[in-house]
């Protein structure tokens, strides 16, 4: 085969609105995708995506007669509603598959944007691209155009999202001050929000979360123990952190010398047994869940273990420097030394046997097979 033509639809609007699965190979394979998005999304660009891909595909062989039939495909690969590292990554799997199958010599891709086109190294890695056709959907020049365009992109939840919460917080922030007559502490709390904002979406708290709460509702319509597991586990969370801020506040208001070490301390060691909890029930309920459904458990047996172990690591480092530093009042022995390598022995025994008890459990499933 010669030429191979890639339609990409990173996002994968293909299979979350249309139900179809990719890759997606052949010109009328093609278009039976294209009319299903079309028909459930009219508006989704991907659907022109495909559709410049297929014309891009009868103009090549309408100018090369000279070339067989076979000479030239159209592909479409999908990859993930999570963009980044997990569309990247089903991209790349399928790409490997069709190239294996279909062996092209060169390829040409096709996308309705930069979104799209930031998949390229991975495509040039593997096979030497000949050109880039960018598919742009004509719109009329006027202002109801271009409100309806706006307006549109605003009821895109990945555009919305990113947009309106931090303007949001801006508007709400700056209303609260004037309301309670301080205009100048708007600026300084302003400033906090969107840091505090940046950072959660920039460190990728809002994809745990979502992950966090799709693993809840999967577990609720799925009937798993693992739901009530991670009702519990929420409230936990909150105790600790409640008992956290007590501490802090507590510590500060002592009369000694309190730095923000000595406050960092006082909140993990005052919280870290209601998130060790949490973590373990969560844990808990999943091994529960796998061995009811008869499913392999294998490394999740460790988990539970792991967290209690690195739960009494922390408490343990945590009450070593409130002790010295005589914020709080606990006896330890010989400088606390004897304390530390006590905790740390118990932790490492606890990891220790839940590594172990893993391990047995794979070898009992697959008594021929090394872990």
């Amino acid at each position: 085969m010669h030429t191979l033509i890639i339609c990409i639809d990173r996002d994968n609007d293909l299979g979350e609105k249309a139900g179809v699965p990719s890759p997606i190979i052949g010109r009328a394979a093609n278009i039976d995708a294209a009319v299903k998005l079309a028909s459930t999304d009219p508006e989704d660009s991907d659907t022109n995506t495909i559709f410049g891909g297929i014309n891009l595909f009868d103009r090549l062989i309408l100018e090369n007669k000279d070339l067989e039939d076979n000479d030239i495909e159209i592909v479409s690969i999908a990859g993930d509603k999570k963009v980044g590292v997990v569309s990247d990554r089903k991209i790349s799997e399928q790409l490997d598959k069709i190239l294996l199958q279909l062996k092209p010599e060169n390829a040409i891709l096709v996308s309705d944007g930069a979104e799209d086109e930031s998949v390229l190294p991975i495509i040039q890695s593997r096979i030497k691209v000949d050109a880039v056709h960018r598919i742009i959907v004509k719109q009329h020049e006027n202002l109801e155009s271009t409100y309806y365009i706006i307006k549109k992109a605003f009821n895109d939840p990945k555009i919305s999202h990113t947009f309106f919460v931090p303007i949001g917080l801006v508007f709400l922030i700056y209303a609260i001050s004037l309301y309670y007559g301080n205009p100048g502490a708007a600026v300084m709390a302003i400033t906090a929000a969107i840091g505090i904002y940046m950072l959660y979406r920039g460190t990728g708290l809002d994809d745990i979360i979502d992950g966090f709460r799709a693993s809840m509702m999967n577990s609720l319509h799925g009937g798993k123990i693992t739901f009530v597991m991670y009702l519990a586990a929420i409230i936990l969370s909150l105790i600790g952190t409640v008992r956290g801020g007590i501490q802090v506040w507590d510590y500060y208001n002592q009369e000694i010398m309190v730095g923000y070490l000595i406050l960092l301390m006082g909140f993990i060691n005052a919280s870290i047994g209601w998130y060790v909890l949490a973590g373990v029930l969560i844990n808990t309920g999943n091994i529960i869940d796998r061995y009811l459904a008869k499913e392999k458990i294998g490394r999740y047996w460790s988990h539970p273990f792991f967290i209690l172990a690195g739960g009494i690591l922390f408490w343990a480092g945590s009450t070593y420097i409130l002790v010295i530093s005589a914020a709080l009042g606990w006896p330890i022995f010989n400088n606390g030394r004897e304390f530390l390598i006590s905790t740390v022995g118990i932790a490492v025994l606890i990891a220790v046997t839940g590594a172990w008890i893993s391990t047995k459990s794979a070898r009992k499933r697959h008594p021929g097979k090394k872990p």
